[in-house]
């Protein structure tokens, strides 16, 4: 997010006419079926000695697949194979620099991340707290990051969450779920190449590439949106279309839905998501619900705020005869039910991005709960 994260500072500031937040982008990226392999080449200028390993952080999988095989291992890289079975966490950052700088007599000359939204923000995440101190919980937030991180490559296996673009990491904290958002936290290069995604199963397929539409509607239908996200955003909504309603051939479908993840993690640069990341984000903390399927459990009952925009996403789901699961909200205590709409009605930017300023007159904590209900 995916996500609590660049939030528009359009106010005016003493001294000059209007300040805009200047934003990072990827300054690398290579596009292109097969350009995995030309990984090597591009890490070797960037190898600082042969006792700087690179780390590679893992979907476990891909563990005993050929896609191992062909990372270019070097002197002394360390392959981590982490399970993305559940969302990122910091104390599961914390943990893998804990356990590189015991192993290591140098600092890593860099980390690269190969999977799916929760690798690529692990990946992030670990290249700054290698040079920063403490815990990763204490730069959950805005703008606390105060050194660059240590060099970082992305390499998405599954398309839609915007990961590899976005400058936030967003992780479960002991308190709270929310991004470490700096101009630190953008990779240095991104590697696209939609072969990776072959393979991927349906449903998982169907609820990543979602987390990219959503990110369109909640971008294009909010109160932040300006030139630069509507022209991202437009763009990544027409390729989804194509994608979840079109008759691509798989080849062109994964090379598009890799553009419009692409396209939809740009659009919330200068702009926010909205209804369904602030709601999904207190499914994810309380239950455990990863961040694809969370916003489609959410979003199927947003007709109030998105209508033309969950019509479409109910004929996506009959198209691909998808069906969600229910009852996941039934069983819930008046205590956990109050945690999901405390962490939800957190997530102050995304509301005021979804409602406007007076966001908290035209939302409550009975409507929240009328919604994690139906789900």
């Amino acid at each position: 997010m995916e996500e609590k994260k660049d939030v528009i500072l359009n106010k005016p500031k003493k001294g000059a006419n209007t300040f805009y937040k200047n934003f990072p982008m990827v300054p690398r990226v290579v596009f292109g079926n097969g350009c995995f392999d030309q990984l090597g080449e591009i890490l070797l200028p960037k190898r600082k000695s042969s006792d700087a390993p690179i780390i590679y952080l893992v979907d476990d999988v891909f563990e005993n697949t050929s896609l191992v095989s062909r990372i270019p291992l070097l002197f002394n890289d360390k392959i981590v194979f982490i399970s993305a079975d559940e969302e990122p966490k910091t104390r599961q950052v914390d943990a893998l620099v804990s356990m590189i700088v015991e192993e290591f007599q140098e600092l890593p000359s860099g980390v690269v991340g190969i999977g799916g939204g929760t690798l690529l923000d692990l990946s992030k995440a670990v290249a700054i707290m290698l040079n920063n101190a403490g815990s990763a919980s204490k730069y959950q937030g805005w703008d606390l990051v105060s050194k660059p991180a240590i060099y970082h490559v992305g390499i998405p296996t599954i398309s839609g969450t915007g990961a590899e673009v976005s400058r936030t990491t967003v992780l479960l904290g002991p308190n709270r779920k929310l991004g470490i958002n700096s101009d630190y936290t953008t990779f240095d290069q991104v590697l696209l190449d939609p072969d990776l995604t072959k393979g991927v199963e349906k449903q998982q397929w169907f609820y990543t590439g979602m987390d990219c539409y959503i990110h369109c509607i909640e971008s294009l239908n909010g109160t932040f949106l300006n030139a630069f996200s509507q022209s991202y955003g437009e763009k990544a909504l027409e390729l989804c279309k194509e994608v979840f309603l079109g008759s691509l051939t798989p080849s062109e479908s994964r090379d598009k839905l890799m553009m419009a993840s692409w396209h939809g993690g740009m659009s919330i640069a200068y702009s926010q998501v909205g209804v369904a990341h602030a709601l999904s984000y207190g499914l994810s903390y309380v239950l455990g619900i990863k961040h694809g399927i969370g916003n489609c459990l959410v979003f199927q009952h947003l007709e109030e705020y998105y209508p033309e925009g969950v019509a479409l996403f109910y004929k996506m789901m009959n198209h691909h005869q998808i069906i969600l699961p229910t009852g996941i909200c039934s069983d819930l205590s008046e205590k956990e039910m109050n945690t999901m709409i405390s962490v939800s009605m957190s997530m102050e930017p995304l509301w005021e991005n979804a409602l406007g300023p007076a966001w908290k007159s035209k939302v409550s904590c009975d409507k929240l709960k009328e919604i994690y209900r139906k789900i």
